[in-house]
């Protein structure tokens, strides 16, 4: 079995085109996008991927029309209320990275609760990134330096980059290894920039609602022949293929 990547992440495109082919509301595209991402989450934790993040709403996805965006705001409280106890029994650790500061109410107590109920589990880590940007968050992790920097809490010289990623919002999470688009786009759309800076690239057609098992196991396939160089020359340091370096880079995410 090919060695897969320690952190996949993916950006889950194609809901709303996958609903206009068929003619049918386009929240139905979206929920039919949530019952993939159970499905594959299932299948990464079974071929041995420790963490899986997903782009589940940017920040900016706001300007879609407001009946898609209350639509998916209630997906999402729905998969909270109700998938909370299922992720309990597979041992799923969950998190919400992103701003909260546009959510209502309701969604942040729902939010908190489910991170509360799932923290001691030691399964699969599935982060959903949600009103999350990746430049907002640098900039918010600068703001924040900056910040105890003016307050005297802080020496400009410690400032480094461990520093300013313990500052993100996805702090916590692993540099990404692998990461998957789907709906055929071939661009990071503001994903998790600072942790894609090595990632590698994984682009197909296929549009999320469709994205299968399958599919994830030919990513992994792909994931695992690549030569990762990490900045490095080829010929005078080595290449690094994907396995060689998921190892070496797992050694120092122990602690993570």
């Amino acid at each position: 079995m090919p060695t897969p990547p320690h952190h996949l992440a993916i950006i889950m495109d194609g809901n709303r085109r996958w609903s206009r082919q068929r003619g049918i509301p386009v929240l139905r595209g979206h929920q039919q996008g949530s019952n993939t991402l159970k499905t594959i989450a299932r299948h990464a934790h079974d071929r041995g991927i420790r963490w899986l993040s997903a782009f589940a709403f940017s920040s900016e996805n706001w300007s879609r029309p407001r009946p898609e965006v209350d639509g998916l705001m209630s997906l999402l409280r729905g998969f909270l209320e109700s998938d909370i106890n299922e992720l309990n029994d597979e041992n799923v650790k969950l998190r919400v990275i992103g701003s909260r500061s546009r959510l209502s109410s309701h969604l942040c107590k729902l939010i908190d609760w489910a991170e509360h109920e799932t923290s001691g589990n030691t399964g699969l880590n599935l982060s959903l990134a949600l009103d999350f940007g990746g430049r907002q968050d640098i900039a918010s992790a600068a703001r924040s330096l900056a910040t105890e920097v003016a307050n005297g809490l802080l020496n400009p010289n410690e400032i480094n980059e461990d520093l300013l990623k313990s500052r993100m919002g996805s702090s916590a999470l692993p540099e990404i290894d692998l990461l998957i688009r789907t709906g055929g786009d071939q661009r990071l759309s503001n994903f998790m920039l600072w942790d894609l800076s090595y990632a590698e690239l994984h682009f197909t057609s296929t549009l999320w609602p469709d994205f299968s098992t399958d599919d994830l196991d030919v990513a992994i396939k792909d994931f695992a022949g690549r030569q990762r160089r990490f900045g490095g020359d080829g010929e005078d340091a080595g290449d690094i293929d994907a396995a060689q370096a998921v190892t070496s880079l797992a050694d120092r995410r122990r602690t993570v």
